[in-house]
């Protein structure tokens, strides 16, 4: 099957999915079809993918594919005009009904990247650790105090988690990290901090809050919440997701940082870990092969709902 490869409209998003040091290492690469200037941004000429035998299309050209490979998928401006396909990419359907709509209508196949585990671990755990980097790095431009004069708390041990604390550690900041099974605690002991940063998947059946907008009156003056999974109204009640260009705003005093792309900050590094480890299955879904990661990945088929997650969601 023939793959496009649109470049994303999402704002300021600049992640590709796939390089040409990794189609090198495809059978394939003929069966590629790239929309013109898609690796313009990286410092990549068109001819790079045109000397590996891809081709390159106008972007009208590439939504017609039998399969549509676009990271920021989920937040795609095209998602209406495809019809009988396959998208490959983040979706994050569950938490987006109007998303998980648009996908039936339009008897589509998806398979979502942020449900891809291998052996466990998320084959995107790299993108993870640097969405916490990245949020706390551009989070600490909009905070006016220099990071080492703050002490903060994270939410989460998982690779988000992971790379926010490294991101604080280097940057002089005392951390305190709690799990999910320490949420009263952190209530208890919030006025303790300058900045919480909030790295926790959320449960989209839970109708409570890991943070409460009545828990913001107990927090330091001008104290910030740096929500890394930026769920609306989810483990943060009065988190919104923002946009690079205007990514905080205050409530009661707070200030929330809430940028649900970060990564995209550093899109040089984050494109060059996410090619490296979709490539392979690029081209399995291409030979319409499969394995267990995609199985499990595989959230809707031919318009008909395979997520038991987007299910129970739907039934609340």
């Amino acid at each position: 099957m023939n793959i496009g490869f649109p470049i994303s409209h999402k704002e300021n998003e600049k992640r590709r999915a796939i390089l040409p040091v990794h189609i090198q290492a495809m059978k394939y690469p003929e069966h590629l079809y790239f929309e013109k200037n898609y690796g313009h941004v990286m410092g990549i000429p068109d001819s790079e993918f045109s000397n590996l035998g891809c081709h390159i299309c106008e972007r009208e050209e590439i939504l017609k594919k039998d399969i549509i490979c676009d990271p920021k998928i989920g937040d795609a401006d095209y998602l209406e005009t495809l019809c009988n396909q396959t998208v490959f990419g983040w979706v994050h359907a569950t938490q987006n009904p109007v998303i998980t709509d648009r996908l039936i209508k339009g008897n589509l196949t998806v398979y979502a990247w942020e449900k891809m585990f291998y052996k466990n671990r998320h084959v995107f755990w790299k993108n993870n650790e640097i969405a916490g980097e990245a949020a706390v790095i551009h989070a600490f431009q909009f905070y006016g105090t220099m990071p080492y004069e703050t002490k903060a708390a994270v939410i989460g041990r998982g690779n988000t988690a992971r790379g926010a604390i490294r991101m604080l550690n280097m940057l002089g900041v005392a951390v305190i990290q709690y799990g999910r099974g320490n949420e009263e605690l952190l209530r208890e002991e919030i006025g303790m901090y300058d900045v919480i940063v909030n790295c926790v998947l959320w449960d989209v059946t839970r109708t409570d809050h890991i943070v409460f907008k009545s828990d913001l009156a107990r927090m330091k003056r001008n104290a910030m919440i740096i929500d890394v999974s930026c769920d609306r109204n989810g483990g943060i009640e009065t988190s919104i997701p923002t946009t690079i260009d205007n990514p905080a705003y205050d409530v009661d005093g707070i200030l929330h940082y809430a940028v649900d792309h970060t990564p995209t900050l550093f899109y040089r590094t984050a494109s060059a870990y996410n090619s490296d480890s979709v490539w392979r299955y690029i081209e399995k879904l291409m030979l319409d092969e499969s394995d267990e990661t995609l199985k499990n990945a595989l959230i809707i088929q031919n318009g008909v709902i395979a997520d038991p997650e987007i299910t129970a969601f739907q039934k609340r």
